[in-house]
């Protein structure tokens, strides 16, 4: 895998959900140079955050692709993002 990817910057859409169901620690994050599932299958297993407006880092990981568009899934373990998340930026680190 390419080095290029870490730095690289995506937007969370939202959260992975169901008809009744909102999973708050799994989010949908597009990256706007990735268009195909095939591209966004070399980013899983890598580490993304999303800093609060508090200065507080979550961490997530990415799991799997979403769609045939290029969108990601990603686990946030610790801590479900909030909702203020949702539209803002996130970075990979690792």
């Amino acid at each position: 895998m390419s080095l290029t990817l870490i730095g690289k910057e995506g937007v969370i859409s939202n959260y992975k959900r169901g008809r009744h169901t909102i999973h708050q620690k799994h989010c949908i994050i597009v990256f706007q140079d990735i268009k195909t599932r095939k591209d966004a299958n070399k980013l899983i297993g890598k580490t993304v955050v999303w800093t609060s407006p508090s200065g507080r880092d979550l961490r997530g990981i990415i799991t799997r692709s979403h769609g045939n568009n290029g969108a990601v899934r990603a686990h946030f373990k610790n801590a479900g993002v909030p909702g203020q998340a949702l539209g803002t930026r996130v970075k990979i680190i690792k």
